[in-house]
């Protein structure tokens, strides 16, 4: 044991271990949902970081970082290879560069707890979480925001779910943080028994807590029947999608499909379902949405959208027959629908130059659409991701309905983690949601988060089942994420305070 210890000392140590451990909250996610994978990963990461120095601080962040994207967010590649043109090593080269500068992020925050955080009065149990949550909100929103491989959304089916509707991820990322490092917090404090034994109680009233909260109904069901809809998802391969010569066989297709739909409540096309612009698709719309209205049916499509300058593109939802209203995406996906730095890099490659790559962002507030007599809050793809935004809209809307176009990325994680995000959206909010895509995971998921029926993928489907409209707010939906965020702060205050203030007596 002492000749291992040593050949795992010091920059051996973090090379070989925090890889490993970031590999681990990839573990903890879908679609492996080995949720203690991640309470196992904070603690490995803490006991790195418990004696390093500032420079092997920021080494051992990065290479913590790369575990965590490499592993986590790998399926970028499919895009970029398959979906983009570029070849191989191009392709190795740019989802490497990207994991690599996501990953500096965890070096910013290990060279931040060790030289500003580790030494103070909680520094373990409380700063580290606090810390690792204020990150990854910084993640959300910096350079556009890439909200993912959240901590929290892991336990999504653990006991700590009965927390998020009253704090969010966020909330949820924080008490799994917690609970990682406790370990390494009673081992430092093996002496002090009764404190390691009042820390010990609490986490489990913690867990218990969130055990006894799955069960509260922090919403009610509008009064009415619930509401009959009908997902289709028509499996369109990417390549042919905006194939002119394909064009007419997506139209017979999505028509095709339609005759069994009409008299659902509500029927939910895709994103981008039809191939041409909204204001072009009048004949092969306008029939369908008569047809629909007749027979009680609003169909909810994604389509693109001009406006009538021709100058602005949107992705869009529309709301059609016994529905009414549009809805233009206000978080676009980098280089998949707007090209960063455009006049230098369009054209260099295929990838900068995707179709349909020049959208224009939504406006920041926009009526929910109106589908079968009840309010939906509207999301596009990748805004399923961001719990502020979504509870912004959730309280004006009794269901959640969101469309995507997970074909970008294959047979690979991130469908599957875009599928448990979504479920953790409508758990916050207490809402039904309504999951349409092209090729897979369309699902229905109640106001408790949980998989009501679900698509497999790569199969052309037809899903039909029951949602219930919701009135009333969750915590979170109220106050979003901003007093788990300030509580983190506040956590820092008062450990530097104390730390200060410990300084000072130790002076004098």
């Amino acid at each position: 044991m002492p000749g291992i210890a040593h050949k795992l000392s010091g920059p051996r140590r973090a090379w070989l271990l925090a890889p490993a451990a970031g590999l681990l909250v990839t573990l903890s996610l879908a679609p492996f949902g080995l949720w203690p994978a991640g309470l196992l990963s904070c603690l490995l990461y803490a006991w790195l970081l418990r004696d390093c120095g500032a420079r092997q601080a920021v080494w051992c962040g990065w290479l913590y970082g790369l575990g965590l994207f490499g592993s986590g967010v790998s399926w970028v590649y499919v895009s970029i290879h398959v979906h983009g043109y570029a070849p191989v090593p191009l392709a190795i080269l740019l989802t490497a560069l990207f994991c690599a500068g996501l990953a500096l992020l965890h070096a910013l925050f290990a060279w931040l707890y060790v030289t500003r955080v580790r030494d103070l009065p909680g520094g373990l149990a409380i700063g580290f979480p606090a810390l690792w949550v204020l990150f990854e909100w910084l993640r959300g929103w910096l350079l556009t925001g890439f909200p993912w491989l959240y901590l929290g959304n892991a336990h999504i089916d653990s006991p700590l779910a009965g927390w998020a509707p009253l704090t969010g991820v966020f909330g949820l990322s924080l008490l799994a943080a917690v609970t990682g490092v406790a370990p390494l917090w009673a081992w430092h404090r093996r002496q002090r028994r009764p404190v390691v034994a009042a820390g010990v109680a609490a986490l489990l009233l913690v867990w218990l807590g969130g055990a006894a909260l799955t069960s509260v109904d922090w919403v009610k069901p509008v009064a009415r029947d619930p509401l009959q809809v009908a997902l289709y998802q028509p499996n369109i391969p990417q390549e042919h999608k905006w194939d002119p010569a394909w064009r007419q066989p997506i139209l017979d297709r999505y028509s095709a499909a339609m005759e069994d739909l009409y008299g659902a409540d509500i029927v939910l096309w895709p994103e981008s379902a039809i191939p041409t612009f909204y204001q072009r698709a009048g004949d092969f719309l306008g029939p369908i949405a008569k047809r629909a209205e007749a027979a009680g049916t609003s169909l909810v499509s994604g389509i693109l959208y001009r406006d009538p300058d021709g100058e602005r593109y949107y992705n869009s939802i529309v709301s059609l027959g016994t529905g009414a209203g549009h809805y233009h995406k206000r978080r676009l996906v980098p280089f998949g629908e707007y090209v960063p730095l455009e006049g230098v890099l369009r054209g260099l490659i295929a990838f900068f130059d995707l179709p349909m790559s020049a959208f224009s962002k939504g406006p920041p507030a926009q009526a929910p659409l109106l589908a079968a007599g009840v309010h939906l809050a509207p999301y596009i793809c990748y805004e399923i991701v961001y719990p502020d935004l979504v509870a912004a809209g959730a309280d004006r809307a009794e269901l959640l309905v969101t469309i995507s176009n997970d074909t970008w990325f294959g047979n690979s994680l991130g469908p599957l983690q875009h599928l448990q995000i979504a479920r953790m959206r409508a758990l916050e909010n207490g809402r039904y949601l309504i999951r349409g895509t092209n090729n897979g995971v369309s699902a229905l998921v109640d106001d408790h988060g949980r998989l009501l029926a679900r698509s497999e993928q790569f199969v052309e489907t037809i899903l039909r089942g029951e949602v219930r409209p919701m009135t009333g707010n969750t915590p979170f939906g109220r106050s979003g994420s901003w007093p788990v965020l300030t509580l983190c702060l506040l956590a820092l205050l008062l450990a530097g305070l104390g730390g200060a203030r410990r300084h000072r007596e130790r002076v004098q």
